[in-house]
């Protein structure tokens, strides 16, 4: 063994190292193929704000107090600080109004088609809103990105059909 190596065990000083700068790995990325496919945009890429905006945008409701507009938004995000930010971006871009405790949509009829705006698929799902177990699950596709999958009645109330 060196004779340098043996005096800095003996003084208990750390053993030199070289540095060796290496690129550190590329970070996982999952992705739903099929929210590629069909919105162009990767669960890991979706912005949850973007999406709670336009999900707010699309309400077909005159008015909902701000626990049903959080309701819908858990959907989005359960985080309490991006959940404030989706309300406060919506109302300073005009989406909504927010007076005495209610939210009101400002889009005046820019809602969600079953036919051209929600996907089906079956398999094995949880609901987004209420957890349940579901083999029929509706996803609404937004320009922001995909939310669901949601049960049948779910996908009804988050788009504030019933």
């Amino acid at each position: 063994m060196d004779n340098r190596h043996n005096q800095l065990v003996a003084s208990c000083e750390p053993f030199p190292r070289t540095r060796h700068t290496v690129d550190p790995p590329p970070p996982a990325t999952r992705v739903n193929p099929v929210a590629l496919v069909v919105t162009g945009v990767s669960d890991d890429a979706r912005d949850p704000v973007a999406l709670g905006v336009e999900l707010l945008a699309h309400l077909e409701h005159e008015s909902l107090s701000v626990a049903e507009a959080m309701d819908r938004i858990e959907t989005v995000t359960t985080n309490p600080g991006v959940q404030r930010e989706i309300l406060d971006t919506a109302a300073m871009r005009g989406v909504i109004e927010r007076e005495d405790g209610l939210v009101r949509p400002t889009s005046g009829g820019s809602y969600v088609s079953f036919e051209g705006d929600v996907v089906v698929r079956e398999g094995d799902f949880s609901c987004e809103r209420c957890g349940a177990s579901i083999s029929t699950a509706h996803f609404v596709q937004f320009d922001g990105g995909e939310l669901g999958p949601f049960g049948s009645t779910c996908i009804r109330k988050v788009l504030g059909r019933e």
